[in-house]
C-alpha cells in the first residue's frame, strides 16, 4: 500500500510531457481554446485518446503559428470546426486535412497567407471558409477561388476577397485598359490518345474518366465506351404463369438487336393477347430484359416458341417449351376420320368394259338397299317415339294431358334402370309433376353440337365436376357464324356421372326463361362429355357483389371496376331477377338443390341469371353451409348498416325456424318488384 502511494506521488510531479496540454490553452472534452497571446507555436499535439474526442480547435493571437501539417493534424479525426485567426499562418501543406475528413468550417481570417493550393480545401466537405484580411498574391494558385466564389461553394461568395498588386524586385509587369477588350481563349497543343486492346462487350458502356490538374485545379471528363459485337440470347426459360404467362428472356448485343418470335418454326405476329415487353433497367448496361406475355393461352397455344435476336453484326436464337392446358377433347382427333394419303404406287391394272359395268351395277344396288333399309328403320322408330340421345338409348315415358310426366331414367340397349348401386343419383325422386303442361309444347331432343364447331379460348374456372372453358362456337346462331359460349367438361366419365350428366342434359333443354342460363346442347362425339352454356361476361355474382362492394378496393389492389360500388336499387334488381327466374321453377315444381350467389351469373347490362342446377359441386369454403344451421338454431345476423328496413323484413321471412312459415317465392318476388319501383330512401348518416 505505501509502495503504490508513493507511485502516485511520483506520477503527480512529473512535468507535463509533449502530448499533455499546453499551459497556454485549455483543453476541454471535445475542444481546444488557444486565446493567451504567444502561448503556443503550434496545434497543441494531444494523446490519441483525449484527441479522438475534439471537434473544434479555437486559436487566437498565436505570432508563432506559421504552418499547419498533416503531422499537425493527425490525430484530430473527428475535428470539425477549425479556427486559427490573428496569427503569422504564412503556410498550409497539400495534404495538411488528408486525416479530418469531417472537417467543415475553417477561419483563416487575417494571417499572412499568400498563396493557397486548392488541394488543401478539395476534398473536404466545407460549409464555411474564411479567408479575409489575408495578403493574397496574383498567381494561378487562387484561381479556385474565383471558381468556388462564382459557384457560391463555402459561403466565399460573401467574402470581399482582393490579391495586392505590388511590385516586386526583380519583376516587370504591367497593365493597359482600353475601351473595348476583346475576349481571348488560348486553346492547349496538349493531346493525349488512349488506346484499349482486348476489350470485350463486358466493357461496353462503361464510364472512361480522364482526370487533369495543374496549379490553378483539377478537372475531369469522362466518355462511355461504346463496343460493338454481334446479338446474343443471355437466356430463355420456358414460359412460367404470372398474371400472364411469361417466357422470361434477356438479349444483349450493340448495335441493339431486333426480336422475333416463332411459333412451332412460323414467325409469331404479336397482338393483344401475345406480345413482347422489355423491362428497363440501366444498370445492365446494355442487356434487354422481358418476357413474351401471353393473356389466358389454351391447349391451342401448346408448342415450341422460338426467340431470334438480330442485329447488322450477328444473330442468334433459343428455343422454349410452352405447356399452358392440356387438351380437353384428346384422345379426339377431327382429323382422324381422314385417311392420311400414302405413297404407294398405283399399279396399272388392265379391266374389260364388261367388268366395270358389273362392278357400278353392283354397287348401286347395295346403296339403294342400304336407303330403303335405313328408310324403314326411320319410319318404325318415329312411330314407336323412340329418339336416341348420346348415343345411349332413352325410354321417355309421356302420359297422357291430365298425368303428363317425364321419366329421366337412362339404360343401355334394353337394359333395366340402374340400381342403386350403379347410379351416383339412385338419391334422386323422380316428381311425377315435374315439366307437367309445358313439355307437349315444347321439344325435348336435347341439340348435339359437334366437336369440331367449338373452339376453346382459354380456362375459366374449376370445380369438382370438371373445367370450364370460354369458347367460340359455330353454327348456333343464324345471325352470326361463331359465338361466345361458356363449355362445362366432366372430367370423371363414370356410369353415375354420365347417368348424371345426362339427366340435367335434359333438365336444362326444357328450362327456357330470361333469368335461366340458356343451355345449347352437348357434345358427346368424343371425351370428355361437354355441355354448351350462353356466356355470361362478368362470371359468377359471388365474386361480382365482393368486386363492386364497399370493401373491393382493400381486398383488390387493382382498379376499381367501371360500374363502382353497387347501389341499393341496382341489388334489388339483382335480387328480382334471381327470384323472377326461381318462381319459374317454382311453377315446373322444380327444387333448385343450391341457389347461391355463385351459381348464378352476370352478364351485360347487369342482367342476372341461374345457373348450375346438378352437376356443380361446391368449391367455396364449406363453411358457407352454415347459413342453414345459424337459421334453425334461431340465430339471425344484425341487420347491415346500409340495408333497408323494408329489405331486412324480407330476409327475416324467410329465416323462420319452420319452414312453413317461410315466405314462398312468388310472394318474395312480388315484394321485389315493389320495392324496384319504390326503392326505399337510405341516408348514409356515418358517410
Amino acid at each position: 500500500m505505501a509502495l503504490l502511494t508513493a507511485l502516485v506521488l511520483l506520477l503527480s510531479l512529473a512535468p507535463l510531457t509533449q502530448a499533455e496540454c499546453p499551459s497556454a490553452c485549455r483543453c476541454f472534452f471535445a475542444m481546444v481554446q488557444c486565446v493567451k497571446p504567444n502561448g503556443t507555436s503550434m496545434i497543441p499535439a494531444l494523446a490519441a485518446l483525449e484527441s479522438e474526442n475534439v471537434t473544434e480547435i479555437y486559436m487566437e493571437n498565436q505570432v508563432g503559428v506559421e504552418s499547419i501539417t498533416d503531422l499537425d493534424m493527425i490525430n484530430y479525426k473527428e475535428l470539425r470546426n477549425l479556427t486559427v485567426t490573428s496569427c503569422s499562418l504564412r503556410f498550409i501543406s497539400a495534404n495538411a486535412f488528408q486525416y479530418n475528413p469531417k472537417l467543415q468550417y475553417v477561419n483563416f481570417a487575417s494571417n499572412l497567407l499568400e498563396h493557397i493550393s486548392w488541394k488543401v480545401f478539395h476534398y473536404l466537405p466545407l460549409l464555411s471558409l474564411l479567408l479575409r484580411d489575408n495578403p493574397l498574391q496574383c498567381s494561378c494558385d487562387l484561381h479556385w477561388l474565383q471558381q468556388w466564389q462564382r459557384s457560391c461553394r463555402a459561403d466565399l461568395e460573401s467574402q470581399d476577397l482582393s490579391v495586392s498588386m505590388s511590385r516586386r524586385r526583380k519583376q516587370c509587369w504591367s497593365v493597359q485598359c482600353t475601351s473595348t477588350t476583346a475576349k481571348r481563349i488560348w486553346g492547349s497543343t496538349l493531346e493525349y490518345i488512349l488506346f484499349l486492346t482486348n476489350v470485350s462487350s463486358n466493357d461496353n458502356l462503361h464510364n472512361l474518366t480522364c482526370e487533369a490538374e495543374n496549379q490553378a485545379g483539377p478537372d475531369s471528363d469522362h466518355v462511355s465506351l461504346d463496343i460493338q459485337f454481334p446479338a446474343r440470347i443471355l437466356f430463355l426459360k420456358d414460359a412460367v404463369p404470372m398474371h400472364h404467362w411469361c417466357f422470361p428472356f434477356a438479349v444483349d448485343g450493340n448495335p441493339e438487336p431486333n426480336i422475333t418470335w416463332l411459333y412451332n418454326g412460323r414467325v409469331l405476329q404479336e397482338t393483344r393477347y401475345a406480345y413482347t415487353e422489355l423491362i428497363t433497367d440501366s444498370s445492365d448496361g446494355s442487356e434487354k430484359h422481358g418476357c413474351l406475355y401471353l393473356n389466358k393461352p389454351t391447349h391451342i397455344e401448346n408448342g415450341l416458341y422460338t426467340l431470334r435476336a438480330q442485329n447488322p453484326l450477328g444473330w442468334d436464337q433459343a428455343n422454349a417449351t410452352g405447356s399452358f392446358m392440356d387438351n380437353p377433347f384428346d384422345p379426339f382427333d377431327p382429323e382422324g376420320i381422314i385417311p392420311a394419303p400414302t405413297n404407294k404406287t398405283v399399279l396399272a391394272v388392265t379391266e374389260n368394259l364388261e367388268s366395270r359395268v358389273f362392278v357400278v351395277s353392283v354397287a348401286v344396288g347395295l346403296a339403294l338397299f342400304a336407303c330403303s333399309f335405313l328408310l324403314v328403320i326411320l319410319v318404325v322408330m318415329n312411330k314407336c317415339g323412340h329418339h336416341p340421345k348420346f348415343g345411349i338409348h332413352r325410354s321417355s315415358v309421356l302420359g297422357t294431358e291430365d298425368d303428363l310426366a317425364v321419366s329421366l331414367h337412362f339404360m343401355k340397349g334394353n337394359s333395366p334402370p340402374s340400381s342403386d348401386e350403379d347410379s351416383g343419383m339412385s338419391s334422386f325422386v323422380e316428381n311425377p309433376q315435374y315439366f307437367c303442361g309445358i313439355i307437349k309444347d315444347k321439344d325435348m331432343c336435347v341439340q348435339h353440337i359437334k366437336r369440331q364447331d367449338i373452339v376453346l379460348k382459354w380456362e375459366l374456372g374449376e370445380g369438382a365436376f370438371g373445367k370450364v372453358y370460354l369458347a367460340e362456337c359455330a353454327n348456333l346462331s343464324p345471325d352470326s357464324e361463331t359465338m361466345l359460349v361458356a363449355i362445362k367438361t366432366l372430367k370423371d366419365a363414370t356410369e353415375s356421372t354420365r347417368q348424371d350428366f345426362q339427366r340435367e342434359a335434359e333438365l336444362l333443354t326444357v328450362l327456357q326463361h330470361q333469368h335461366i342460363v340458356r343451355f345449347y346442347g352437348v357434345c358427346t362425339d368424343g371425351e370428355p362429355l361437354a355441355m354448351v352454356f350462353e356466356y355470361m361476361r362478368h362470371g359468377d355474382l359471388n365474386r361480382f357483389l365482393r368486386a363492386h362492394g364497399p370493401d373491393a378496393r382493400m381486398l383488390d389492389e387493382s382498379k376499381m371496376p367501371a360500374l363502382g360500388q353497387l347501389t341499393v336499387p341496382q341489388m334489388l334488381h339483382i335480387a328480382s331477377q334471381i327470384a323472377s327466374g326461381m318462381v319459374y321453377l317454382a311453377s315446373l315444381h322444380f327444387v333448385h338443390r343450391d341457389l347461391a350467389t355463385r351459381n348464378c351469373l352476370v352478364g351485360e347490362g347487369l342482367v342476372v341469371k341461374i345457373g348450375d342446377f346438378g352437376m356443380s359441386r361446391d368449391i367455396y369454403s364449406t363453411d358457407y353451409y352454415r347459413a342453414i344451421e345459424c337459421i334453425t338454431q334461431g340465430r339471425e345476423l344484425e341487420r347491415p348498416r346500409t340495408c333497408p328496413k323494408e329489405v331486412y323484413a324480407l330476409m327475416q321471412g324467410c329465416w323462420h325456424r319452420e319452414p312453413q312459415q317461410r315466405m314462398v317465392i312468388k310472394d318474395i318476388h312480388n315484394r321485389l318488384l315493389a320495392l324496384v319501383k319504390n326503392p326505399p330512401v337510405y341516408l348514409d348518416i356515418l358517410g
